[in-house]
């Protein structure tokens, strides 16, 4: 597709957000263009009519002053009207855009399931919703006064040669001129806008994963090499729009002198043709006054080709993401169990895309409702991708994940907590009363320093609970999923951050307050394995036994020297947070 054609269709795709806003831009720039061309008419006729025979023997009779007074303001008057109408509904057509573009983005990204965000950068989704939508409604504003400036363009051109055919010759002539400047600039600057905007994105994600580690960055001493690294992706922008600013003050340059000398040498033409009788000395004045209002409109034009690139890269990053095809979601797939079944796999693996060896080989598993089942393994055997094919996720690339009818909740290994109050990060929007909170607090064995905190429930945790310690992050995050009372409970190594006494006293919380509730979790110590009814024993991505521990323990050498080394790195020395 050929640039000219891109453009008109980003316009068009832009402008049809809001027709009518668009429209009414367009009509004051119209009302705008044609009371200009009226302007120098205007001039035309009061300099011949009222200013000239003013130093004449006789005078100019009242009515006429008045009649050149009252024409110039009415004009003015008008002109200006279609000013504020233009601004005002270009302004308006540009935020609405703006608000629609985001919503629209925002809801794409609310649509997408879990499974998708886990391939995309925090910081580039962060840029597609907001710097790129900017910069997409960047060139909105001064299009109506463009389109104005065009239909001013063939207006003015009809009153110039109307004038004087010799002198609006060459005035028009200045036309063509300008316009080949204009595509030149375009054509030269599109690359640029392309390059600066990109490496935007990167620039943003680096920026968002820079803060997002930076305990982890302070922590090794890494400061200079990040500062290095968002240097140079800050360098690539920086060069860049050097580039296209370069460009551009060599355009505006071309662009402010043409126009200035031709209206030099319309002045020393336009004395001679006076000198001649061919132009009257007001129809001189009004040609000149005419031919320079008419220079700003033409900057509009470059100013608006000049902004087309660098709103249209940002759109096509905008629409990159509208038009990508929603990932199914994966808990769409999930079928319901039956009978006294919690869980059911039967032939569930997964792969990751682009890989050739599943995560997670095909498995067959049963769960009874109402037990808790312990997921044990080395590190990379597949237990959280089994969580989280069990908790839909993921999708199953085969097979089938069934789960008892019912909520299900999934407690994650890393706890992530809003920077809200305690209150908002228990209920997430859930419409529960104080005590279900208090309660689901207790469970979690939360309740004692959630009361202790300066504004118990109300008290505000910080971005990501930064405020608290790791085990209370958990204890929060897992009184989240109790207060919902749910079917299916999932623990990704969700209470790894929990001292012994705390970890089993919230486990028997589980067992005694939620009874009915079937809890699928993955446990790496002892005496938490020791407490499930199952235990499935995953090593590479395979189910290779379940039982209970003491039987595994006995008959699996493989786990019990999983276990021992369990046992062997609880009792090293280790600080843990509470």
């Amino acid at each position: 597709m050929s640039r000219a054609r891109r453009y008109a269709r980003f316009v068009r795709e832009l402008v049809g957000l809001h027709p009518k806003l668009f429209a009414a831009a367009v009509a004051g720039a119209f009302v705008f263009a044609l009371f200009t061309v009226a302007s120098s008419m205007a001039i035309e006729w009061v300099i011949d009519e009222v200013v000239l025979p003013a130093f004449e023997p006789g005078g100019v009779s009242r009515s006429t002053l008045v009649a050149g007074c009252a024409l110039i303001i009415g004009v003015g008057v008008v002109r200006a009207t279609g000013v504020v109408m233009r601004r005002s509904f270009a302004g308006m057509t540009q935020w609405r855009v703006a608000e629609t573009l985001s919503d629209r983005v925002s809801e794409r990204f609310i649509r997408q399931p879990a499974s998708w965000h886990r391939r995309q950068s925090d910081g580039q989704l962060v840029a597609r919703a907001g710097v790129d939508v900017e910069t997409s409604i960047s060139a909105l504003a001064p299009i109506p006064f463009a389109c104005g400036t065009v239909l001013l363009i063939f207006v003015s051109a009809a009153y110039l040669l109307a004038t004087d055919l010799v002198l609006g010759a060459v005035a028009v002539s200045i036309f063509p001129v300008l316009i080949i400047l204009n595509v030149i600039y375009q054509h030269r600057v599109d690359a640029h806008f392309d390059n600066a905007q990109q490496a935007l994105g990167e620039f943003s994600g680096a920026v968002h994963e820079s803060f997002e580690a930076v305990q982890l960055v302070k922590a090794y001493g890494a400061g200079e090499r990040e500062t290095q690294r968002l240097s140079t992706m800050a360098s690539k922008i920086r060069d860049a729009r050097v580039r296209a600013v370069y460009l551009r003050g060599t355009f505006e340059a071309f662009l402010e002198s043409i126009p200035s000398l031709t209206n030099i040498g319309l002045v020393v033409l336009g004395a001679s043709r006076v000198q001649s009788g061919d132009l009257t000395i007001g129809q001189l004045s009004g040609f000149i006054f005419m031919f320079t209002l008419l220079v700003f409109p033409l900057r509009i034009i470059g100013y608006a080709l000049s902004e087309l690139p660098h709103a249209d890269a940002g759109y096509r990053r905008v629409k990159a993401v509208l038009d990508e095809p929603l990932d199914p979601d994966p808990r769409d797939s999930i079928g319901h169990t039956h009978g006294e079944l919690a869980v059911q796999l039967d032939g569930a693996s997964y792969t990751y895309p682009g890989e050739s060896s599943p995560v997670v080989h095909p498995a067959d598993l049963l769960v009874p409702r109402g037990t808790v089942t312990a997921i044990v393994g080395a590190t990379g055997a597949g237990k959280s991708t089994m969580v989280d094919l069990i908790g839909g996720v993921l999708p199953a690339t085969a097979g089938t994940v069934s789960v008892t009818p019912g909520p299900t909740a999934i407690v994650f290994q890393e706890a992530f907590l809003f920077g809200g109050t305690v209150r908002d990060n228990v209920t997430v929007g859930l419409d529960v009363t104080d005590d279900q909170v208090w309660e689901a607090l207790g469970w979690a064995c939360a309740d004692g320093f959630v009361r202790d905190l300066p504004d118990g429930l109300d008290t505000a945790v910080g971005e990501r609970g930064v405020t608290l310690s790791g085990g209370q992050r958990q204890r929060i995050a897992l009184a989240r999923a109790l207060v919902r009372r749910p079917a299916l409970l999932l623990l990704d190594d969700t209470t790894s951050a929990l001292d012994p006494a705390t970890e089993l006293a919230v486990l028997d919380n589980l067992r005694t307050a939620l009874e009915h509730t079937s809890i699928v979790m993955v446990a790496s110590r002892p005496s938490t394995i020791a407490l499930a009814d199952d235990v499935l024993f995953m090593a590479q991505g395979r189910i290779l036994d379940h039982g209970k521990h003491e039987r595994l323990m006995h008959d699996v050498p493989d786990y019990r020297e999983l276990v021992e080394a369990f046992e062997t790195d609880r009792a090293a020395p280790a600080g843990g947070a509470s």
